[in-house]
């Protein structure tokens, strides 16, 4: 029994207004990839792009190089924008680097890590723009200024690596030290990154149509996964031990007192060093001019009131004497570095000797409290007075140590190991690192067992409570076992909702089309079907589907993608 009049009228409207609102989704989700495509091609209106059909290449030779091009530019300068931010802790040794060779201060350092900082934002944002395009089935064109971008921002990468790598070589050991602390969150978020990844992938593997190109990106993406995931396997922090084994924090020694609340090697920084609650006092014994407000090396002049500032205007370098006195009054400890006067100086062959004059007959600071440095003369030294504290900076043997009666090594932090500290503290020598004044280089040190260390920001680290990053092996298991349970499953799932949704979707080769009777082909209309299509441009702004009984144009039948 055939259908009534009636009744084909009211399935063939239905079958209209889904092919009507399949066609204005389309439309509207026009300006999403209209801007996605100006900002990165510059191409704002729709007949200036081209739509990559499925199992189609993306772009063409030129910006499929340009593409390849955008992700190397983006390693390299998150490569270098890490390195850099994780060099913090020496900032002020390159500032003074530049402050020697172009004559005037100037934070050099902090104007580089801000364009790292934009270039990588800016690449970054390309990059994301380029994903979104794909995503979107779009052919890639990247404008010309963008190119030139590139090549700038590549440049600047990779001359800046190869010249901070020449002048401070010691800057790659503190690169290896921050991911004893930030690798559990770098693991994190590359998961992550790679989880989001998923989606453009999972989209474009069901598309292409060439066994040869779905086996070699699947490949490559579950290379780069898995290798995620297996990267805790390998990883090392001190800051990992079970709950209970952590020893006290290093006491804090001022570096030439407390530079970063007053100037440098004064009086006044030193007084603020033992204000700050520092427990040893650190210095050079030579002759030099004093570090005034002229300059500001730290940025931190202005938390000085008015009263401080009038105060540093008057400082200078005090005296040997001076600054032994006021150590003993506070009980504090005190370590210089002793320069040898140089050729024609009175002192020139007695200045060991003159130093422990000073310290014995000038001063009232008890000799337990002075960490002696200089290596020269020290079997003299240690029989004139064996009760200073002989330190070492020399990272030699216990044997030889031994022999010269160290108590004390005094290194710098890049040799931090705690292997080899818990090997000195077994044979009751200590071990101070300078100079640390990063939160996360000083809790890297509470946690290998480090005794103290020298550092320029004694009110900072003064306030922690504890290191910023410390876990139980079994909370460090479980974090990253669960970390890489759920991006397995949202992988999945990603790429099983693709193979759904995609199976039913027409593949195009050349210009014959295939897979049409999948589910979307229900959406097909046939002549017999359709009364009428027309455009109707007075009811919205776009393709606009009204039927016209009056109007009956040949129709071929055509799918209606979404």
């Amino acid at each position: 029994m055939g259908r009534s009049p009636v009744s084909l009228s009211r399935l063939k409207l239905g079958k209209l207004k889904v092919v009507r609102r399949q066609l204005l989704q389309r439309y509207e989700h026009q300006p999403f990839v209209s801007c996605l495509a100006g900002l990165y091609g510059c191409q704002w209106r729709r007949y200036q792009r081209a739509k990559a059909q499925p199992g189609e290449c993306c772009c063409s030779r030129l910006e499929c190089g340009s593409f390849a091009l955008l992700i190397v530019t983006f390693f390299l300068t998150l490569i270098f924008l890490y390195f850099w931010s994780e060099a913090q802790n020496d900032y002020n040794d390159f500032d003074w680097f530049n402050f020697g060779n172009l004559g005037f201060w100037f934070p050099w350092s902090v104007v580089l890590l801000v364009v790292a900082a934009a270039l990588f934002t800016y690449i970054a944002l390309l990059l994301v723009l380029a994903v979104g395009l794909l995503s979107e089935g779009q052919r890639l064109y990247l404008h010309w200024s963008h190119k030139i971008g590139i090549l700038v921002t590549l440049t600047f990468s990779i001359s800046a690596t190869a010249v901070l790598s020449d002048l401070w070589s010691k800057e790659w050991t503190t690169l290896l030290l921050s991911f004893q602390v930030t690798a559990p969150f770098l693991h994190l978020g590359g998961v992550s990154l790679m989880t989001l990844l998923s989606w453009p992938i999972a989209l474009h593997f069901f598309r292409m149509n060439k066994r040869v190109r779905q086996v070699a990106i699947l490949s490559l993406y579950l290379a780069v996964l898995f290798t995620l995931y297996l990267v805790p396997l390998g990883m090392y922090s001190p800051c990992i031990k079970e709950e209970g084994k952590l020893g006290p924090a290093p006491t804090l020694i001022g570096h030439r007192g407390a530079p970063m609340l007053a100037p440098e090697n004064t009086q006044m920084s030193f007084e603020k060093a033992v204000e700050a609650g520092g427990e040893g006092l650190e210095t050079d014994v030579t002759i030099r001019q004093a570090f005034l407000l002229t300059r500001d090396p730290f940025g931190t002049a202005s938390s000085l009131d008015l009263d401080e500032r009038d105060q540093v205007q008057n400082q200078t370098v005090p005296t040997l004497k001076e600054f032994l006195n006021l150590a003993a009054q506070h009980e504090r400890l005190v370590i210089f570095d002793l320069r040898r006067p140089p050729r024609g100086h009175p002192y020139r062959d007695t200045w060991i000797t003159r130093t422990l004059e000073v310290i014995h007959n000038e001063s009232f600071i008890n000799s337990s409290q002075v960490l002696w440095l200089p290596a020269d003369q020290r079997s003299l030294v240690q029989e004139l007075d064996p009760e200073l504290q002989q330190t070492s900076g020399d990272h030699a043997s216990i044997e030889e140590l031994q022999e010269e009666h160290i108590v004390r090594l005094n290194l710098h932090y890049s040799y931090m190991s705690q292997e080899q500290i818990r090997k000195y503290a077994s044979v009751n020598i200590s071990t101070n690192l300078y100079v640390i004044s990063q939160p996360w280089l000083y809790s890297l040190a509470w946690c290998a067992g480090v005794h103290s260390v020298t550092t320029n920001a004694l009110h900072i680290l003064k306030k922690l409570q504890r290191p910023l990053f410390l876990m139980t092996p079994d909370e460090y298991s479980l974090m990253w076992i669960l970390t890489d349970i759920v991006s397995a499953f949202f992988i999945t799932a990603i790429f099983v909702f693709h193979w759904w949704r995609e199976r039913g979707l027409p593949f195009w080769s050349g210009s014959r089309q295939v897979n049409e009777n999948g589910p979307y082909s229900k959406f097909r209309t046939e002549p017999s079907e359709v009364q009428g299509i027309r455009w109707n441009p007075l009811f919205f702004d776009g393709p606009s589907l009204s039927l016209d009984p009056m109007h009956v144009p040949p129709v071929h039948g055509f799918p209606v993608p979404i």
